[in-house]
């Protein structure tokens, strides 16, 4: 049986995972590809560190041009992390003619583009179904299942920290400090846990969930962007009381012919399918015009699900190899999409206010309310010390525009504070 070559660079959890199912479910790859799968060598920064990880048959390196510059190499795996150098050694490769895989949502998110342009160039594959939510195989969907489907809106919770914390929070009313200071002790946290909690990590990943959506290609920039970081346990607390629980979502949707991308803490019902997904797992919730509503569960990280579906993209190029069809850009869907003013977007809002304890102060908002026409559904009021009273508002659908008027008169009051304001999903 003719055998595929691969070069494996970084060896974490991930590159740990892909080693070990290669071995395993050989037998398996081997009958669905007719192809042997045989990791030939393998990049990472300490030769020593590793060498009691991998069988003396496997060429430990700590140079990646090993594997670059070999040509029985056909497949390369990059699961080392970060822009830099990625960037320039999955160049090199493509460049080498080499297929690449890769699970790195931040450098697809920041240079796809640019990257496949250069595998198309050099008749390469360049895949990366586990850059978004670990083990759930939900790229691959999109390109296949919603092929003849327009897609409406995409949305989820694609960050295992955050909702890991939230969970937390939620369930055994741990503070945010507790509960991200646990996340980190068990592993689903880094030491410096900014790219998670403060949603950027979510955002590459609704980058790319859009790029294969929408067919649009969104920026950093184009993406309002709100952590965990500010949530308070009460309002936690008083979202279950109206019967919501706190999550921090990725949402694209079409709006005309553009499309509105935010990541950001939001309200879901709580018989919502999304309010049920705990811990560190992972959902995303498709809605196509024919298909409705559809929602893919499932571990969003970890060694063996994130390396399941590196594997899955590996097989896939071992099968154009045998067929003679790589150089097929993985996502080929491709549409203009108009700017749109992301003011006009509307949902509801769960306000909440600290204001002083006295006649005149929820009236005051009140007015606001009326003067740029919106309104509320439901008011809670209670103490919040000795002076000041806490007011919770849940408001009906207003737009982005009137949320943010009514933020700058709030600000111009010496007596009311607007602690938090969350869209609300659903209503």
């Amino acid at each position: 049986m003719e055998k595929i070559k691969i070069g494996l660079i970084g060896l974490g959890t991930v590159g740990s995972g892909v080693l070990e199912m290669v071995s395993n479910n050989q037998a398996k790859i081997s009958n669905i590809t007719g192809r042997e799968l045989v990791i030939k060598t393998i990049a990472v920064r300490n030769v020593a560190k590793h060498r009691s990880e991998v069988s003396d048959d496997i060429i430990l390196t700590d140079n990646v041009d090993d594997i670059i510059n070999d040509p029985e190499i056909k497949i390369a795996v990059e699961v080392m992390g970060g822009i830099d150098p990625a960037k320039e050694i999955i160049t090199n490769l493509l460049n080498a003619h080499k297929h690449v895989v890769t699970a790195n949502k931040d450098l697809i998110a920041s240079h796809g583009d640019e990257l496949a342009r250069i595998a198309r160039k050099n008749n390469a594959d360049l895949v990366y179904e586990a850059s978004v939510a670990g083990g759930i195989p939900i790229l691959r969907t999109i390109v296949n299942s919603f092929a003849a489907d327009e897609i409406l809106e995409v949305k989820g919770i694609v960050n295992g920290t955050t909702n890991y914390i939230l969970t937390q929070m939620q369930q055994k009313k741990w503070s945010y400090e507790d509960a991200l200071k646990k996340a980190q002790e068990l592993g689903f946290a880094e030491s410096d846990p900014t790219n998670d909690v403060a949603g950027i990590d979510a955002t590459y990943k609704m980058i790319i969930l859009s790029q294969f959506s929408f067919g649009s290609h969104l920026a950093l920039d184009d993406i309002n962007i709100e952590g965990i970081q500010n949530i308070k346990l009460e309002d936690v607390a008083q979202a279950a009381d109206f019967g919501y629980t706190i999550k921090l979502l990725g949402i694209a949707k079409r709006v005309g012919e553009g499309v509105f991308a935010e990541v950001a803490p939001v309200l879901v019902p709580s018989d919502h399918p999304l309010a049920t997904i705990h811990n560190e797992n992972n959902a995303v919730m498709v809605t196509g015009q024919a298909v409705g509503e559809t929602l893919f569960y499932g571990p969003g990280a970890g060694g063996l699900p994130t390396a399941n579906s590196v594997l899955s993209d590996i097989v896939s190029v071992t099968k154009n190899i045998a067929l003679g069809t790589t150089g097929n850009t993985f996502n080929n869907y491709q549409h203009e999409s108009e700017p749109i003013d992301k003011g006009d977007v509307i949902y509801p809002y769960y306000l909440s206010l600290q204001m002083l304890d006295v006649p005149g102060q929820i009236l005051k908002v009140t007015k606001l309310m009326m003067e740029i026409g919106a309104s509320f559904s439901q008011i809670v009021q209670t103490k919040a010390n000795d002076t000041d009273a806490r007011v919770i508002f849940i408001t009906h659908a207003m737009s982005k525009k009137q949320l943010a008027t009514l933020k700058a008169e709030i600000d111009k009051f010496d007596t009311i504070e607007l602690r938090a304001a969350y869209k609300v999903l659903g209503e």
